[in-house]
């Protein structure tokens, strides 16, 4: 076998585990953030956790902002941040740009439900990757970022692409 082929071989076997390690992420994934949703709020839909926590992460926006960022459903994003005003978890405001606007932030209970999950979610990670030297912890995460980056510059091309 040429080193050519070989190396062929090798990457193939690279992504094939890579794809296999990614689905098996995403299951645990969706697993956790089902359970996280349920820690703020037993009504809590997964797709509403990801909302308050992209809210805590970038301060007030815009519902269609929201939907666009975490490439949800207009409509879905919609349903979601009404049964979370109903909750009690957001708070709507007017947009001082655009009075027509309103902007959406969590709300007092909303924060302090978030919070209390985040630290729980922090101590778990602490101890399932205690073992882990901060270099390792640093490389993976460096690594992941990287590996996200990548993917959404190949999702911009593909949208600047698209008629």
């Amino acid at each position: 076998m040429s080193t050519r082929t070989s190396d062929r071989t090798d990457r193939t076997t690279a992504t094939r585990t890579l794809e296999r390690e990614l689905s098996t992420l995403i299951r645990r994934l969706k697993r956790v953030v089902a359970e996280r949703a349920s820690e703020v709020h037993p009504d809590l839909q997964p797709a509403a956790y990801w909302i308050l926590t992209h809210l805590e992460h970038h301060g007030s926006q815009r519902a269609a902002t929201v939907a666009d960022h975490l490439e949800l459903d207009k409509g879905a994003v919609s349903r979601h941040v009404q049964h979370l005003l109903d909750l009690g978890l957001l708070d709507r405001s007017p947009d001082p740009d655009d009075g027509r606007a309103t902007l959406l932030s969590l709300s007092e209970d909303g924060a302090r439900r978030l919070s209390a999950v985040d630290e729980h979610r922090r101590q778990w990670f602490d101890e399932v990757l205690g073992s882990w030297d901060d270099d390792e912890l640093a490389g993976f995460a460096g690594d992941l970022s990287r590996y996200n980056r990548t993917l959404e510059q190949a999702r911009a091309v593909r949208d600047a692409a698209r008629p």
